[in-house]
């Protein structure tokens, strides 16, 4: 009979270590777990970043209608400047390997380089609407997706799923409505000067953009904000302003300055500060693809505007154009993308939570300490198995005992 009483006792101790029976999902539990606070707050911040992209292209495109100036790399130089105002002083009050005198001692080169990609692809896609069509624009300007995506495999080691290259697939179908409906509205007869000069400007201006946009993902997940937008204020506004003395001098000397001119720069330097102050902390949620799927949509929000700015004429495929895209960028976000970083490779400090701007660094780890970490976590699963396995062997025995 004792021996009867410890074989239930063991039974009632096995099926509290049984795993529990798996829960069918109703299709409202699967909405809930897609449309989550974090995939909407992306969808948000990547939205906001395509109201201010439009708020540039209307400025921008109110000063060469009405007053006949063209010059981007002026309108650009006034953002470098205030990044270096706002961001790179700060960096002087730092101390450690957070001050200024570090960081140039450590990776001016590196800045010097991201700056000057950055300044030019501005100048590329901007200098392009001179020469080729808002039709051929739309579609190669999509080439910074594809570079991204190369880049961020390479260097930042992303591994994509198939539910990520479906979204991919969701939002070019909005480029493709998009494409449709300004065929069908004739907005694509803008421009076309000379369609090649202007294909290849947008293109390298694209494929810089990526770059660009990869290279600020890696910084704003290994070091901070404030230090990419400080070294760029600093070193885009030297490179930006040596190229607006070469460049466009003769068109500066030449514009009739008044309070509507000046008042369309300002607006077009505070959406572009805006801009770039508010996209790495977009990146750093979600990741560079991410953003340039949301941003897709920049060309609609300057439509609507230039429905009554520009009496552009409005086709159904412009709102199934933004369907599409913004559904492709939720597909994209229900699943994180992985990592996978080389044998050798030694994390960065990361800008995290407990770091956040403050400049407080902390000790990398290495890859061989998270495999370390993954490691006890294995054993103890395997320590958990082992001892169910004896449990098991000894309810048989057990059960032996009784039948004897």
């Amino acid at each position: 009979m004792a021996s009867t009483e410890e074989s239930r006792e063991t039974d009632t101790s096995v099926e509290n270590i049984a795993p529990a029976a798996k829960v069918r999902l109703t299709w409202r539990d699967r909405l809930r777990s897609i449309f989550t606070w974090k995939v909407l707050k992306m969808v948000v911040l990547g939205q906001s970043l395509s109201v201010l992209i439009c708020g540039t292209s209307v400025t921008s495109t109110l000063l060469e209608a009405e007053y006949k100036v063209s010059t981007p790399t002026a309108q650009s130089f006034l953002n470098y400047v205030l990044l270096a105002l706002v961001f790179t002083i700060p960096l002087v009050r730092r101390s450690g390997d957070d001050n200024i005198k570090v960081i140039l001692k450590r990776r001016w080169w590196k800045y010097i380089l991201v700056a000057l990609i950055d300044v030019e692809a501005n100048y590329l896609v901007v200098k392009a609407y001179q020469y080729t069509t808002l039709t051929s624009i739309q579609l190669l300007d999509c080439v910074t997706i594809p570079v991204v995506l190369v880049l961020s495999w390479i260097f930042l080691h992303s591994r994509f799923k198939w539910v990520h290259y479906g979204g991919i697939a969701v939002c070019l179908l909005g480029v493709g409505s998009l494409v449709g409906a300004d065929l069908l509205s004739g907005r694509d007869h803008v421009g076309g000067s000379d369609k090649l000069l202007g294909d290849m400007l947008c293109l390298m201006g694209a494929s810089l953009y990526g770059v660009s946009n990869v290279a600020e993902e890696y910084v704003v997940r290994h070091f901070t904000r404030v230090e990419f937008l400080g070294m760029l204020g600093l070193f885009g506004s030297v490179i930006c302003g040596l190229q607006l003395a070469i460049l466009e001098r003769h068109e500066l000397a030449t514009i009739q300055w008044s309070w509507q001119v000046a008042l369309l720069f300002i607006g077009f330097a505070i959406c572009l500060f805006a801009l770039y102050t508010i996209f790495p902390t977009v990146i750093k949620l979600s990741s560079a693809v991410v953003v340039n799927l949301s941003i897709l949509t920049a060309d609609l929000y300057t439509l609507f505007i230039g429905l009554f700015l520009f009496h552009y004429v409005y086709h159904g495929l412009y709102f199934l154009a933004f369907v599409l895209i913004v559904f492709g960028v939720i597909i994209y976000s229900t699943k994180p993308t992985s990592e996978a970083p080389p044998r050798d490779y030694q994390a960065m400090p990361a800008d995290s939570a407990d770091r956040g701007d403050d400049g407080a660094s902390r000790q990398p780890l290495t890859v061989s300490q998270n495999l370390e970490q993954g490691t006890l976590g294995d054993d103890q699963e395997q320590r958990h198995r082992d001892a169910n396995r004896t449990l098991a062997q000894e309810l048989s025995g057990s059960a032996v005992d009784v039948m004897a």
